[in-house]
């Protein structure tokens, strides 16, 4: 039996009632040893009634005992478990001690985040880094093999924190719902949602098929779309209830979101069209403390969207012709380093610092970000 899908109304707000000084992550169980259950509420009615249940119920236990309780049983849902890291909640569950040697702290500590396109590329690189900075990671990405190998490499080196993953295609509204709902179950509920997942074919108006016009703007516009529409209902559930906490949508769009791009139109109108949803959510979200956001790398020379041999960027331009003279693909990856003042591709670590300054601050919203080198600089 599947967990109740109305635990994607409920454990978000349970989570931040539950948060102190730190943000909590929770995990909901189908079955649990019920001498470990410290509260009983029931989930029959509906979500706000719960949780309006939930919160005399938990203040009541404070008073009571002088903290507040880790395993609670929501009857018609599931039982909640809660701690400040996955590997608590494992300890707590296992009934063994906590090894303090695990907790360390990093920068995106307390941190859980949603990386689509996250086995690979610049989304992989992100799950990477905040993996080490402390962060639990969700790695949505349609390679179910590979991502899941990746999750598994992950946690052999982690601290306290978990990366998990789980098959979606941002193109289909149902597969994000069940990615956030997935989510949800494994940590509680999310901090931030780094929408990363795209795809570009490259080509001119006689080269462009409708179809393929039509595949790229379903992944790299509305699938933005998909993503903000099913994660915002749970950001805005943790903000609800916890005073002064803020959660991010961030959209990993690029350059070609900046300026337009000779064919490339296809990959560049669904980036240009994100930077207007971003500007968009972020009014309408930002008085409920999400933050939504773009960032615009450069060229990331290094990775498999432009140097795969076979699919990547350098050999897709060199075969339409879009650099002049180009005979190699050496000659189309030096004609592109030298649009940068940088003189370089972008990486991850430039991206990744843009990243975590959206997440740190709490004061911009409905940005659009550049780290560029330099090469495209904001009019």
């Amino acid at each position: 039996m599947a967990i109740n899908n109305k635990i994607v109304e409920i454990l978000p707000a349970l989570r931040m009632i539950l948060s102190q000084d730190k943000i909590n992550v929770a995990k909901v169980y189908e079955e649990f040893e019920a001498s470990l259950v410290q509260l009983e509420v029931s989930a029959q009615g509906e979500a706000k009634e719960t949780i309006d249940q939930l919160k005399k119920e938990v203040e009541s236990y404070k008073e009571e005992k002088g903290c507040f309780p880790n395993v609670i049983d929501l009857k018609g849902v599931g039982v909640v478990v809660v701690a400040e890291t996955p590997y608590e909640i494992d300890c707590l569950v296992a009934q063994k001690p906590v090894d303090k040697a695990k907790l360390v702290n990093g920068r995106a500590s307390g941190k859980t985040a949603i990386i689509t396109g996250g086995a690979q590329g610049f989304g992989g690189g992100l799950v990477e880094l905040m993996m080490k900075d402390g962060a639990n990671v969700i790695i949505a990405d349609l390679n179910e093999e590979k991502g899941k190998e990746f999750a598994s490499e992950l946690n052999k080196g982690a601290g306290a924190n978990k990366a998990c993953f789980v098959k979606v295609d941002v193109s289909s509204p149902d597969s994000v719902k069940e990615l956030v709902y997935q989510a949800v179950c494994e940590f509680g509920g999310f901090d931030v949602f780094i929408s990363n997942a795209g795809v570009l074919r490259a080509g001119g108006l006689d080269e462009m098929t409708p179809e393929d016009f039509e595949f790229m703007t379903k992944v790299n516009y509305t699938g933005y779309f998909n993503c903000a529409k099913y994660a915002s209902p749970v950001l805005k559930l943790q903000t609800a209830n916890k005073s002064g906490y803020f959660a991010d949508i961030i959209q990993i769009n690029s350059k070609s979101g900046l300026k337009g791009s000779n064919r490339n139109f296809a990959y560049a109108g669904g980036k240009f069209g994100g930077i207007g949803l971003t500007q968009s959510f972020a009014m309408e979200l930002m008085p409920s403390r999400v933050k939504v956001n773009s960032v615009c790398p450069g060229n990331f020379f290094d990775g498999p969207l432009w140097s795969d041999p076979e699919k990547g960027l350098f050999v897709q331009y060199l075969n339409a012709g879009k650099v002049k003279g180009a005979k190699t693909i050496e000659d189309v990856k030096a004609f592109y380093e030298a649009q940068v003042p940088a003189g370089r591709g972008c990486t991850v670590l430039d991206v990744m610092r843009a990243v975590y300054y959206i997440m740190e601050q709490e004061y911009e919203t409905g940005q659009a970000v550049p780290v560029t080198g330099g090469q495209e600089m904001l009019k």
